[in-house]
């Protein structure tokens, strides 16, 4: 039996790898020494870390990343390696001419991208469906990613080839959602979709275990994001869902600018704060140009299961109203309802464990609302235009 895999014995292993100078001479620091790993993540003998490094040398970043593995993998007991390398210019300095964007992989599963272009928001990555759809709420606890898979389970109900990405790095809900853990399968060279319900999910909580910490900085989360995006065999999609991080941090703002969006969904407690929040949201989209799809009223009303009165927990109507007032569809009321938060729980989304129950026509009349606006969307004029 190994020695169990220590992130003590990766540091060691990596101190062993220099820096590339701008000539491609290796002979730099080595990475542990000028503090450019971090992200260590280890999970049933899985590796996954970042090395950041500057975008003068980002030219040589994958003879990096290849020589890191290569180190990593070398450790008793590992199965796999993923290194994410980001380039990252520093705020008021330009991009290096050699830094460029791009993917290469080795022996295992790894990632070089230089990140420059992510402050600037013109560069878009390329999409992996006909349509992305972002699911987005300006705050946490407004049950969004409940949200997001139940939609995305109502896309494929009416028959949409649909996957869905987790985007919320440092707290992933899909692993939980969906009842599954396990490590995506490597093909090609690219990750394979965890296959699940009838959608193709992909979340980084599939790469690390569920109690460990992701500490990435915000090039890091976009390195991660891209891969999973562009990196993944997602096949012909009709609809990606995408479960955004809650609020409109750089992240968000990244993602929204980066990913060809077809549209936002907000999703929304009826109270004031929480639509304070959804106003937010709305507004960044907007901001990038972004349609918003509609605003999704979560939470709206309890229904007691001994006596059958409506109790109105959050207030009602507030996001049906802000829809109105914002000038954007409103796509429906979901109520507080046990059956919802335990089929979650367990892994086993309401739309797919219940096709037929009250809940699960509520997500599909949603999914059928949004399709109708992409398929306007296709017919019509252009959905983002660029001023």
């Amino acid at each position: 039996m190994s020695d169990k895999i220590t992130e003590q014995k990766i540091l060691s292993s990596l101190s062993d790898v220099n820096l590339p100078l701008e000539n491609g001479d290796f002979s730099g620091k080595n990475i542990v020494e000028a503090k450019a790993v971090s992200g260590i993540a280890i999970k049933d003998g899985n590796v996954i870390f970042t090395i950041e490094i500057s975008p003068s040398i980002s030219a040589h970043a994958d003879a990096l990343r290849t020589t890191a593995e290569q180190a990593v993998h070398a450790i008793d007991g590992v199965l796999s390696v993923t290194a994410i390398v980001t380039a990252h210019r520093e705020a008021g300095t330009q991009p290096s001419p050699h830094a460029h964007a791009g993917h290469s992989h080795g022996h295992s599963h790894g990632h070089s991208h230089d990140h420059a272009g992510a402050q600037t928001g013109v560069e878009q990555m390329a999409s992996p469906a006909t349509h992305i759809v972002a699911v987005a709420s300006g705050k946490g606890g407004v049950g969004k990613s409940t949200t997001a898979i139940n939609l995305a389970l109502g896309f494929a109900a009416l028959g949409k080839k649909t996957g869905i990405l987790d985007a919320d790095i440092y707290g992933p809900s899909l692993p939980r959602l969906l009842g599954i853990n396990q490590r995506p399968e490597t093909k090609d060279k690219k990750l394979v979709p965890i296959d699940a319900w009838g959608l193709k999910a992909m979340s980084i909580g599939f790469l690390v275990e569920e109690d460990s910490p992701t500490i990435w900085r915000g090039p890091m989360v976009m390195s991660a994001l891209q891969q999973m995006l562009t990196d993944v065999a997602w096949g012909e999609l009709d609809i990606l869902v995408i479960d955004m991080p809650p609020g409109t941090g750089d992240a968000q703002l990244t993602l929204s600018q980066r990913a060809a969006l077809a549209g936002a969904v907000i999703v929304s407690t009826p109270q004031d704060l929480a639509l304070i929040d959804a106003r937010k949201g709305l507004n960044m989209f907007r901001r990038v140009d972004v349609p918003v799809l509609g605003i999704i009223e979560n939470m709206s009303y309890f229904l007691c299961p001994d006596c059958g009165g409506r109790a109105d927990i959050f207030g009602t109507g507030g996001a049906e109203a802000e829809a109105a007032r914002m000038g954007v569809p409103f796509l429906g009321h979901v109520p507080l309802e046990m059956e919802i938060r335990k089929t979650s729980d367990e892994g086993t989304p309401v739309v797919a464990s219940a096709p037929d129950g009250p809940h699960a026509l509520i997500y599909k009349q949603i999914a059928a609302s949004v399709t109708s606006q992409l398929d306007t969307q296709s017919d019509g004029m252009p959905a983002i235009i660029m001023e």
